[in-house]
């Protein structure tokens, strides 16, 4: 499981500073203000969560079933809340028509708090 958590978290970090460095460069001209904020929001909050696996990883106070749990929960987290901000965001540029992506960002949201409040319980546990 150790592993498994650093490499998913270490993809998802890898993948937001990626995201970031595009948004920066070649993306700063194209999205208005308020969608670059949404844009960097969506990078933050991968990289948050990629940075949690890693912490994870190490924590020996939880077994490896409560560590899959707060993968799943972070992993579709992340790519619920994050994705549907990237796409969202960049609907100007693509022409694609995604609005329907609109309440899957929160979707998202509330799996990553879910996350915390598992872990949460789970060391209370302890």
């Amino acid at each position: 499981m150790e592993k498994k958590l650093l490499i998913i978290g270490s993809s998802l970090i890898v993948i937001a500073v990626i995201l970031g460095a595009l948004a920066a460069h070649a993306l700063k001209n194209h999205l208005t203000a308020d969608q670059m904020s949404s844009f960097e929001t969506g990078v933050r909050y991968q990289m948050y969560h990629g940075l949690a696996l890693l912490i994870f990883s190490q924590i020996d106070l939880l077994p490896d079933s409560s560590k899959n749990v707060v993968l799943i929960l972070f992993m579709l987290g992340t790519v619920l809340f994050s994705l549907s901000i990237y796409l969202l965001t960049t609907t100007t540029i693509t022409g694609w028509n995604l609005k329907f992506l609109g309440p899957v960002t929160p979707v998202g949201g509330l799996l990553l708090i879910s996350g915390w409040v598992y872990g949460i319980i789970k060391f209370c546990r302890f």
